[in-house]
């Protein structure tokens, strides 16, 4: 038996019922992630960072050479809040990451907690670190710029 041919209406509830299934799983996709929370590569870039600047410091306080970038990998977030960095919006995130320094065989599991604030046009985002500060002050902040990539606007 010949299936019977298509009429126009037919044809257009089948793409409209086929675009509904497609927008019903983009929106579950997309609700899985909070609004405004970093991407992944932010992520990634801001643990590097803050490895680096510690390692920095290190390195001069013993007169030491920084080895350079660290490879960054594997990381699993526990537990991610919004909050106000200063005047603008950012995250506190924790959880685990790998990594290792240039030359070294040997990669590394860590606990990390991470600050990041958000841009103020949206479109780009620092490491913020607390700034020791008395209790009875508003928290201060320092903030390091990190690299601005089109797929870092999340």
């Amino acid at each position: 038996m010949l299936p019977a041919p298509s009429t126009p209406a037919s044809t257009v509830r089948r793409r409209l019922s086929g675009l509904v299934v497609c927008l019903l799983l983009l929106v579950s996709l997309t609700a899985c992630g909070a609004v405004g929370q970093p991407p992944r590569s932010v992520l990634l870039d801001a643990l590097s960072l803050q490895i680096e600047l510690t390692q920095g410091a290190i390195a001069q306080a013993l007169q030491l050479e920084s080895t350079g970038q660290p490879e960054v990998s594997r990381v699993r977030v526990d537990s991610q809040e919004p909050l106000a960095i200063g005047e603008a919006r950012g995250w506190h995130l924790s959880g685990r990451f790998d990594w290792r320094l240039p030359g070294d065989p040997i990669r590394v599991d860590s606990p990390f907690e991470i600050y990041l604030q958000r841009g103020t046009r949206g479109q780009s985002w620092r490491l913020a670190r607390p700034s020791h500060s008395g209790s009875a002050e508003p928290q201060l902040w320092i903030t390091d710029p990190l690299p601005f990539a089109p797929g870092h606007s999340g």
